[in-house]
């Protein structure tokens, strides 16, 4: 798993969060190269749609013997505009909770994973303001799909209302108490796979 933050022009930020296949040396040097081709794409931002055309075409043109691909969600947050834009490549939705309506949504949307597809043309989608107080949780599907001992899943229903509980706290508060809600849900049971969350409050 990878996330970063991302300064992007006229004061905007960037967060992204990556999936690799897999979990042994091949796929963290995939997520490496992968990083590589995001920061020298940031470089002449316009769009996460075409940010992510070009890292796509480079990584699969990289990886293409391999096998490799991974997914990602780029968000990006404009604070002065207050509109989200994001792209979905392949991987979970991010949930934004309505600090006002107290509901959540997905911000979902069309994608492939990357390193698929060389000439898939993402699509990017928009969401136009926010509540002061919002909250957005990007993460990897290790969170929804830790199992505790009984084989159950811990889900979207726990994860949201994790953060309908907390959620006048900060996003660090949230976080862990995300991660700790986890940890007793999955008890002494072996952990399957990585487990990423950024949490985002917008104010």
């Amino acid at each position: 798993d990878y996330y970063d933050y991302y300064k992007l022009p006229n004061g905007r930020l960037g967060v992204v969060v990556a999936d690799a296949s897999a979990h042994v040396v091949g796929p963290a040097l995939h997520m490496t190269t992968a990083r590589a081709f995001l920061l020298f794409g940031l470089q002449n931002f316009t769009g996460p749609a075409r940010l992510f055309d070009e890292v796509n075409r480079f990584l699969t043109r990289d990886s293409s013997e391999t096998g490799r691909f991974m997914s990602i969600f780029f968000l990006e947050i404009d604070s002065s505009a207050k509109t989200l834009r994001w792209v979905r490549a392949g991987h979970e939705p991010a949930i934004l909770f309505d600090s006002s309506e107290k509901n959540f949504t997905e911000l979902t949307g069309k994608g492939v994973a990357l390193g698929i597809d060389e000439d898939f043309q993402f699509q990017e989608y928009a969401r136009e303001g926010w509540t002061s107080g919002s909250i957005v949780i990007v993460g990897t599907d290790g969170i929804r799909e830790t199992r505790n001992s009984e084989g159950d899943m811990f889900g979207l229903f726990r994860l949201q209302e994790v953060v309908r509980t907390h959620a006048d706290e900060s996003a660090e508060s949230i976080q862990n108490a995300v991660i700790d809600s986890l940890n007793t849900f999955q008890g002494d049971t072996p952990q399957e796979d990585d487990i990423t969350l950024v949490v985002i409050k917008l104010l």
